[in-house]
């Protein structure tokens, strides 16, 4: 599995300032993923190259991205995004904002399967 490349210091500093302001929805999904509560480390907003993933677990290579209305029209972003994310060998899975919201529940148990699914695989 290729190695991500180093993300250049701009990129890092963003990841930052996001890390900073969370929206709401990412508020609310850190509170229950943070301090391996469900296993395993999150990191938030995260440098991987180019990118800054909302959540990532290096062990299990698991990315988590939410959703605001603003992904549609950024949708040939997004795709290329993940590709490139999945050529590093991590499996993307993406919440619309109002899921975490209205359902954080059934967020969870599809996080706790995606997990699953991967250590399947392995």
């Amino acid at each position: 599995m290729p190695r991500p490349p180093r993300s250049n210091p701009k990129t890092r500093t963003h990841a930052i300032e996001l890390r900073k302001e969370p929206t709401p929805a990412e508020r609310k999904l850190w509170a229950l993923i943070r301090n391996d509560q469900l296993g395993v480390n999150f990191r938030r907003q995260h440098a991987i190259g180019k990118y800054i993933p909302d959540f990532v677990c290096i062990e299990k290579k698991l990315i988590i991205e939410l959703d605001g209305s603003q992904h549609l029209e950024q949708e040939e972003y997004d795709e290329e995004r993940t590709k490139y994310l999945e050529s590093l060998g991590y499996k993307v899975v993406r919440f619309w904002n109002n899921e975490v919201t209205n359902n954080i529940d059934g967020v969870i148990l599809a996080i706790i399967h995606a997990m699953e699914d991967e250590a399947s695989t392995e």
